[in-house]
């Protein structure tokens, strides 16, 4: 049986085929990067063709002394996947939901610009030389009535960005990693797979940008665990989705530390200190 899980690392067999290809790097985080080269994975584990980046190695719920160090290397593996030009940045998920809550707190924490020109057209502030960048999170289906998919595509049809970047809450089938791995990837994101309750793909195909999807996994379900343990078969289990008794500051923590991050790869001019005194 397929583990359930969002992660990249976690879907693929350990003899990989020649059109997969494996970067590692050890640095704050150890760093891997999966690239696929065509859609050969697509129906099977769910994977599509584009890069995929993760980061792992510290509790995303302690800052450390290497708190700055960790903002500054995400910066920069997110400043690659982004292109020149505006940035429209959506928090996925629902906030009344913890485990679910992680990308609109991100996009409340990021910093909005588009209209920043026009409200400053007149003044001279190192302000209007700021990338333009919208924020934006329409919560999820069933409190609106409405696909995510649906919202940003005419969101997007309107204010036309030049690349979009996604944050949503993930899953994983590995322990270890709940809460202690980063994902982000160009291969687009259906939100709710990891959970079986996928809905609309937000990728460049829909909505004719690139897309930049970034999430940490926040959930694991219980015949993942028990696999993970025992030699248990889970058939008679009841499955359900966990998270970590600490998912209240997982959440927090993990999200400022992304949407920092993500404040840095859009603004370079910024420091750590000058998005903190922002937010």
């Amino acid at each position: 049986m397929i583990a359930r899980t969002d992660l990249a690392i976690e879907s693929f067999p350990d003899n990989l085929s020649d059109n997969i290809h494996i970067r590692t790097h050890d640095g704050i985080f150890s760093i891997t990067e999966i690239t696929l080269d065509d859609d050969s994975y697509s129906e099977s584990l769910g994977k599509s063709k584009g890069r995929y980046v993760t980061l792992e190695g510290h509790n995303l719920i302690e800052f450390s002394e290497s708190c700055e160090d960790m903002i500054h290397e995400l910066a920069e593996e997110i400043r690659k996947f982004i292109p020149d030009g505006d940035i429209m940045v959506v928090g996925l998920g629902n906030r009344d939901i913890t485990p679910d809550a992680l990308g609109v707190m991100v996009s409340s924490k990021v910093l909005a610009t588009r209209h920043l020109e026009k409200e400053l057209n007149n003044t001279d502030s190192f302000l209007k030389s700021l990338r333009r960048v919208s924020t934006f999170a329409g919560g999820v289906l069933g409190q609106t009535g409405i696909e995510s998919a649906e919202i940003i595509s005419a969101v997007c049809s309107t204010i036309k960005p030049a690349g979009i970047i996604v944050v949503d809450a993930l899953a994983c089938s590995d322990v270890s990693r709940l809460g202690t791995t980063i994902q982000i990837s160009d291969s687009g994101i259906s939100p709710g797979s990891g959970v079986a309750n996928a809905r609309k793909e937000l990728s460049e195909k829909l909505l004719g940008v690139p897309v930049t999807a970034i999430g940490v996994p926040t959930v694991i379900d219980t015949h993942t665990i028990i696999r993970n343990f025992t030699d248990s078969e889970t058939e008679s289990f009841p499955n359900m989705m966990v998270t970590s008794r600490e998912i209240d500051r997982l959440v927090e923590r993990s999200s400022q530390l992304i949407a920092y991050g993500i404040n840095l790869a859009l603004q370079p001019s910024f420091t750590v200190n000058d998005v903190r005194e922002l937010f």
